[in-house]
């Protein structure tokens, strides 16, 4: 007989290769629902403007940023509101134009 010929495949290499098939699927899958989690958790998630930024009555911040001597917020009304950092005065506003 020749050793290199192959015979029928035993019960157990099928079974440890349909195990080793299902794990790979599982992984895979777990590894989708993980990244599908933090990009819906990242999205829904906003972060909340520091208590020391006081706006104008009526205004809703949706964004903010920083700089070291002012801090800007943009709003639901499609302005930019420039603070001075060190007063919190109103420093400048900008209107967007979505044109």
């Amino acid at each position: 007989m020749d050793e290199n010929s192959e015979g029928p495949e035993p019960a157990n290499l099928r079974f440890l290769r349909l195990l080793v098939t299902v794990l790979t699927a599982t992984m895979i899958a777990g590894v989708l629902g993980i990244l599908a989690l933090i990009v819906i958790r990242y999205q829904t998630t906003r972060t909340p403007l520091p208590p020391v930024i006081t706006l104008p009555d009526g205004t809703e911040a949706l964004a903010y940023t920083q700089a070291a001597e002012w801090y800007a917020v943009v709003t639901a009304d499609d302005r930019i509101l420039i603070f001075d950092r060190a007063t919190g005065r109103l420093r400048q506003t900008l209107q967007i134009d979505l044109e």
